[in-house]
């Protein structure tokens, strides 16, 4: 089998990284875990499970932080995850039988199972979530997205059939929260892209999130945690493109 290397980023993981961490240590052989100056017990955690733990005094958004830690990794294959997310023990057994039979595949994408608020949700657009997190290293990098940086792989990926548990969620405080500083990296990841908007366009993209996330990708089935997963869209969408516009005039 094939040695694997763990990479996260992290910054005040209290709450999920023992768990995540608790998950995958009979899989890999290393863990890699980039912490943007944690103030909490993050970095102790990490400590109990023997993970090289490197501090960075600065934030370049998610796509290169991920890529600082792919850069320490030693191992020849690499799983990426955030400190919120957990492996099954179906999915660690799918895993190594991948990596032992994968022929030419060098990525393989695994379908994300999300909770919201308490619930796992099964539409909204949210499942099945793929996403490449498995991978022979110096076959992918990240892309350098300050938010929302996905996986850029070269060879041939497959996809797996057991999911990876995702707790994204666990209040509604945390959505607020998550609304506020996700809207406004993708508002500023938007005006390095010399985008601009007006009023306008804001209210139309919040409507058309909220349409898509609840009517067209069935959220309505998720009950009313699918109606409130909805309006956190639309509500991410609006400020995205208010804050936006916010920068274009301060431009």
């Amino acid at each position: 089998m094939p040695n694997i290397s763990a990479i996260l980023i992290t910054k005040n993981e209290t709450l999920n990284l023992r768990e995540c961490l608790l998950s995958i240590q009979d899989l890999v052989s290393e863990i890699i875990i980039v912490d943007s100056q944690s103030t909490d017990d993050t970095i102790e955690i990490a400590k109990e499970f023997g993970a090289k733990i490197f501090i960075t005094d600065d934030w370049p958004g998610f796509g290169i932080q991920k890529n600082r830690a792919l850069d320490k990794a030693t191992n020849d294959w690499v799983l990426s995850i955030d400190a919120d997310e957990r492996l099954t023990p179906a999915l660690t057994q799918e895993i190594r039988e991948a990596i032992l039979n994968r022929g030419d595949i060098t990525c393989f994408s695994i379908p994300r199972l999300s909770q919201f608020c308490g619930k796992f949700i099964h539409h909204c657009g949210w499942y099945p979530d793929y996403v490449d997190r498995l991978f022979l290293k110096g076959t992918a990098h990240f892309s350098d997205h300050l938010v929302h940086e996905r996986l850029l792989p070269d060879g041939k990926s497959k996809k797996l059939s057991n999911h990876l548990l995702h707790y994204s969620y666990r209040s509604f405080e945390q959505v607020l929260q998550k609304v506020n500083s996700y809207s406004t990296l993708g508002a500023e990841q938007a005006f390095r892209n010399g985008k601009s908007t007006t009023v306008y366009s804001a209210i139309l993209h919040g409507s058309w999130a909220f349409i898509r996330t609840y009517f067209l990708k069935l959220g309505f089935l998720d009950g009313w945690h699918g109606y409130a997963l909805s309006v956190s869209n639309a509500q991410s969408s609006y400020y995205k493109y208010i804050k936006l516009l916010h920068l274009n005039k301060k431009k």
